[in-house]
Formats: C-alpha cells, sequence, structure tokens
C-alpha cells in the first residue's frame, strides 16, 4: 500500500500572495503533477490541514478546481486555517466530511493499513486540542480493530518539536492522554502529522509520530530560544508512506524537475571516470 501525504498547502486565490511573498496556488499544480507520475501509483493521497489560507468559500472552490486531475482517491482534514463547514460545502461528494457530525474525523477501511483521522481543530485559533469526546471516539475506533496495523492522521503533531514559536500553537490539550492511549495497541504503526512544514520524526507512545512537509513555504529551521516567527523558500516536498512487509516506510519526496537519474554501475561494474 501507497499512501501519499501533502500538507499546509495554505491556498489564496490567484495572484494573491501569503504574507506578501508566497503565490500558494501556483506550487499545488507541480505537486499534482508530481504525485500523477509515481510509479507505482499512490492508493490515496492524505491531505492533511491547512488546505486553505483563510477557509473562505472562493479558497476551496480553487482548491477543489486544482485537485481534480489527481489521478487517485484523496482525503481531507482540517487545519487550524480552515472551517469545517466551508470544507464540507466545497466537497459534497466526500460524504465522510458530511457524515463525521461536530468534528470531522473518520476512518478509512479499504486498504490493508487502517487509516484513523482525527481532528485536532480550534476555531478561530492556531493552536490544536483534542477533547473527550475526541479521545472517547479515537478510544472506540482503536477498540473495533485492536490487532489490525493502524496510522492516526492529523494536523497539529502531539509532541513539542524544538521550534518555539510552533510549539506555541502546537497541541496544548490531549497530548498526554492521547500518549497514554496510544501506548495500549502495538498495532499503531504511525502519527502522520501536518502544521510544521517540515520533517520531524519523533517517538510518542510507543509508536513514531512524524510531520511532513509543504508543497509551498516550509518553517523555518530555528531552534534557538526566542526564535522569530518565519518561513524559507526551501524545495517543495512532501511525503510518501509505504506499507510493506508488515511496516510502514516513510520518503521524503522533492517536487519539481532536478537533473539525473544517473547510472551507479556500467558494463557490471562501478563507474570510475
Amino acid at each position: 500500500m501507497l499512501i501519499a501525504q501533502i500538507t499546509d498547502l495554505h491556498i489564496r486565490m490567484p495572484g494573491q500572495k501569503a504574507y506578501r511573498v508566497v503565490e500558494t496556488d501556483q506550487y499545488l499544480p507541480p505537486a499534482v503533477v508530481a504525485l500523477n507520475a509515481l510509479d507505482p501509483t499512490p492508493d490515496l493521497v492524505m491531505i492533511s490541514g491547512d488546505l486553505t489560507d483563510f477557509g473562505r468559500p472562493a479558497e476551496y472552490a480553487h482548491l477543489r478546481a486544482m485537485l481534480q486531475s489527481l489521478r487517485m482517491p484523496y482525503f481531507l482534514l482540517p487545519g487550524n486555517h480552515d472551517a469545517r463547514d466551508g470544507l464540507r460545502d466545497a466537497f459534497p461528494d466526500h460524504a465522510y466530511l458530511s457524515e463525521a457530525g461536530e468534528f470531522l474525523q473518520y476512518t478509512v477501511e479499504e486498504h490493508p493499513l487502517r487509516l484513523i483521522v482525527l481532528d485536532t481543530v480550534v476555531p478561530m485559533q492556531s493552536h490544536g486540542s483534542l477533547c473527550a469526546q475526541r479521545l472517547n471516539w479515537l478510544a472506540d475506533r482503536l477498540a473495533e480493530q485492536p490487532g489490525r496495523p493502524t496510522a492516526i492522521v492529523m494536523h497539529h503533531p502531539p509532541f513539542a518539536t524544538g521550534i518555539e514559536h510552533m510549539d506555541a500553537i502546537g497541541l496544548l490539550a490531549g497530548a498526554p492522554e492521547l500518549e497514554a492511549l496510544v501506548s495500549r495497541y502495538a498495532n499503531i504503526e504511525r502519527i502522520l502529522c501536518g502544521h510544521l512544514h517540515r520533517t520531524i520524526f519523533r517517538r510518542f507512545g510507543g509508536t513514531i509520530a512524524s510531520t511532513c512537509p509543504s508543497p509551498a513555504h516550509q518553517v523555518a529551521l530555528d531552534l534557538r530560544v526566542g526564535g522569530p516567527s518565519a518561513f524559507v523558500m526551501e524545495p517543495p516536498a512532501f511525503h510518501l508512506h509505504h506499507y510493506l512487509d508488515g511496516s510502514l516506510n516513510t520518503h521524503h519526496a522533492y517536487i519539481g524537475d532536478y537533473p539525473g537519474p544517473y547510472p551507479f554501475h556500467e558494463d557490471g561494474g562501478l563507474i570510475d571516470e
């Protein structure tokens, strides 16, 4: 099974720049081209939040139009820049959104690796939270199939990253309870997150939690105490999660055209010239 993860698209309207710098809608089409070119083709694309920059209906409509050329199914979850109702309204054919209830939480059951999607959004706030209702929902889903390989997907990572300004708007409630719950299940392969615009891995509750880069701008790698809130235009990228032989491998994949591939060997030997 192959899962492509893209995140933090922050889509704005054509000609508009996020933070006066990034025309975010210009970065999604190359990401779609890169995903469509993958061989083997991913079974699905998981888009893990901050789909738009302000949660406006026009932004969601623009996002939907750009995603139409994806050749594989895709699943959506909200981030702190999103609006649940706007997301539902823009994607009425994504039944899992309209059936989810107050929180946009659901499972994807059709593949060898089960996906459980958690909603960490606090409306009109940048930080995330997992309240008792959301945690109880997760506990019920995990108890349904305690032996089945599973990944949990959420926007805000449940751990401190060392990037101070992002940790200040991280998952500020529910992380200890989530870790205690996850630690009871050996079948949880990974917790896949967005929000950080960077690749980060950490052990959490006996499994591995990770964050994914953006196809647009990346959060600056600054681990200083009091480091400023800033972003950089590092190469756009995504994650490719390959469920293979009962385990999940993650590959960091860049978006764009680069020289190569070049061979290592020629005429049966290592090239030495």
